[in-house]
């Protein structure tokens, strides 16, 4: 028997280890579950270049419960320790045995998908366990050893006989703040956790399968059960497979498998695979999202070597991809001690990179694979592309190739087709492209008519966000200007060199403004007289394009660099001085019934806006039904 103190740089680790290495205690289970999946992947490995003349096998992990002993057991039949190799690997803390394997075997291992980097994951069974032995027999033939802690940096170990098979097998007496972990469904959620996707099969427990009935079975035979292993994770998951090898019937099945509480189909899938200068496996999927900003459920999971890591993925994926789903498993990206925090490094700027690449290119090969299928799916997915546009400059660049315009009409056009469809008629005066568009096909629809009655397009923005894109158009393309139909008369949103007949002197046109601006007294309208057409809307509300469109930008984050704070509701009222009601409201003497017809003029064009509201709405109607009485 040997007995010694653990090689630690203070005088007591462990009580740090169980205050201060993670901040979950649950994580103790990961690492030792990582660590002997490591210990069967170097057997595997050894086996595969000759190294280890034994027999590798089907080997699986196993996950027991004591509830009597009040012991938790995670056994392999990987590469087990030699007496020597105990105080090596175990005795000296944050000596990592897995970084000294990759070291040896960097030519041959580096796909061999070994996890351990710090050498202090199996210490994180002290967080729960207040003894902790180690059961261990060598591929070589050597004799097996047990190795015993108490949480104090004395150990014990001596040779045993009581195992005789290949292996590890750790043993925590759990400790009485921690019998949670005795509880058999508290250790399946952390398995189904951590170590959904592990490489190695991981027993635990046993269920109950019922074998097929033979064909010629006559009716009423009952089938015959057997207990088999219970194998909580699969070990190839979508990722770790070749695409080429993978029907989209399997990437459905594994984006349910990933998230068990999503009934909905994803739109679409992009298989993530690169070797340089990192190494990244992934399957992100698209969901139906709509104008959907919440990225707070079901979110991305990272791994590393099929371990669960976290699904905190910010730095590694770019903040647009964030509303996506899925998978990204890199071995390469840099965490701390505890494999829960990003550090910061190139390498995860590189991934992110990437990633963005990817999208762009899954994006453009859709479209011009099935223009029709991406056309119908372009509202599911419009609110991923325009984030993009906004957030990622060389996204933005190639975004011209799949980003798709919806005009109110049904029909979309990418960037350059729209511009050759509406530059013949929508250029103004100034020689400037003007594109129209609406944000609510029925609240915006006599604006959108009247843009129409002209031979003008009108496209359909309608997401969260649509304001923010706008301005980076307008700031990235060559004059060009966005304007939504309800932001003046039509006539002035595209400014033509055409005569304007007007019915009214100035002196009348100056007497029409003073008699409305009277009767509303309302700061928020500003009144703007127009020589329109006499068939024209006589009070048409308009909104001034840049105060709504910086309000929107306010509400959604951004357009408060102006410091302006709250911006005010300003509108403003276009009345057609060539209308029969200018020239009825000149003619009115009574000034009662002058104000009374302005008022009403006024709330049907409220009322054409949704703006009439609460009280004004109801005395609008009961005014209305007093006309009809009359």
């Amino acid at each position: 028997m040997t007995k010694g103190n653990i090689n630690v740089s203070v005088e007591n680790i462990f009580p740090l280890i169980k205050k201060f290495l993670y901040s979950d205690h649950e994580i103790f289970l990961r690492e030792l579950i990582s660590n002997a999946t490591d210990a069967t992947l170097k057997l595997k490995h050894l086996t595969s270049i000759g190294e280890a003349k034994v027999e590798y096998g089907n080997p699986k992990l196993e996950v027991k419960i004591d509830k009597e002993q009040k012991t938790l057991r995670i056994i392999d039949q990987g590469i087990g320790m030699t007496g020597e190799e105990v105080e090596k690997y175990i005795n000296q803390v944050a000596f990592s045995g897995a970084e000294e394997f990759l070291e040896k075997y960097k030519d041959s291992a580096k796909d061999s998908g070994i996890i351990g980097h710090f050498g202090l994951g199996f210490y994180s069974a002290f967080m729960v366990a207040e003894k902790v032995e180690i059961l261990t027999k060598s591929y070589k033939d050597e004799p097996a050893v047990r190795w015993i802690c108490d949480g104090s940096p004395e150990f014990t170990l001596e040779e045993t006989t009581d195992k005789t098979d290949r292996g590890t097998e750790i043993i925590l007496h759990i400790a009485e703040d921690s019998v949670e972990f005795l509880e058999e469904g508290r250790i399946r959620e952390l398995l189904l956790k951590y170590n959904k996707f592990m490489p190695v099969p991981i027993k635990f427990g046993t269920r109950t399968h019922t074998l097929p009935l033979p064909e010629d079975a006559p009716e009423g035979t009952v089938a015959e059960t057997e207990e088999v292993d219970n194998i909580i994770n699969n070990p190839t998951p979508a990722w770790t497979i070749a695409p080429s090898e993978l029907t989209n019937e399997d990437y459905m099945k594994f984006y349910h498998e990933l998230y068990p509480m999503q009934f909905e189909e994803p739109l679409f899938h992009i298989h993530l695979n690169v070797d340089y200068p990192f190494n990244l496996t992934g399957v992100l999927f698209f969901p139906k999202l709509s104008n959907n900003l919440n990225i707070d459920k079901d979110k991305i999971q990272l791994y590393q070597n099929q371990v669960f890591v976290t699904d905190e993925v910010k730095g590694i994926v770019p903040d647009f991809l964030m509303l996506l789903r899925g998978v990204i498993d890199s071995p390469d990206i840099p965490l701390n001690v505890s494999r829960s925090y990003l550090q910061a490094d190139g390498a995860v700027k590189k991934i992110s990179s990437y990633i963005t690449k990817k999208v762009a290119d899954k994006m453009s090969s859709l479209i011009n694979e099935n223009r029709e299928d991406y056309e119908k799916k372009w509202n599911d997915i419009k609110v991923v592309i325009e984030y993009g546009i906004v957030t990622e400059e060389k996204f933005a660049e190639k975004a011209d190739k799949f980003t798709l315009y919806p005009t109110t009409d049904g029909k979309y056009f990418l960037w350059d087709e729209l511009v050759e469809k509406i530059k013949p008629v929508q250029t103004d005066k100034d020689n400037k492209l003007v594109i129209l568009y609406a944000t609510n096909a029925d609240e915006q629809h006599s604006y959108i008519q009247s843009a129409k009655d002209k031979g003008y397009e009108v496209l359909l923005l309608d997401s969260p966000i649509i304001s923010h894109v706008i301005q980076k158009l307008e700031t990235s393309k060559e004059n060009i200007s966005f304007a939504r139909v309800d932001a003046d008369h039509i006539n002035n949103l595209i400014k033509k060199d055409e005569p304007v007949i007007s019915k009214l002197t100035e002196t009348e046109k100056e007497s029409l403004k003073k008699n409305v601006e009277e009767a509303i007294k309302d700061t928020k309208f500003t009144v703007q007289l127009e020589d329109l057409d006499s068939n024209d809307a006589p009070f048409t509300i308009t909104q001034p394009e840049f105060m709504r469109r910086m309000k929107e930008m306010q509400a959604t984050g951004g357009g408060g660099m102006f410091g302006m704070g709250g911006f005010p509701e300003m509108y403003n009222l276009v009345v057609n001085s060539n209308s029969e009601l200018s020239n009825q409201i000149l003619k009115t003497e009574n000034a009662e019934e002058k104000e009374s017809l302005i008022k009403y003029a006024l709330d049907l064009a409220k009322l054409s806006q949704n703006l009439l509201k609460g009280k004004d709405l109801t005395d609008f109607i009961q005014r209305s039904y007093k006309q009809l009485e009359k």
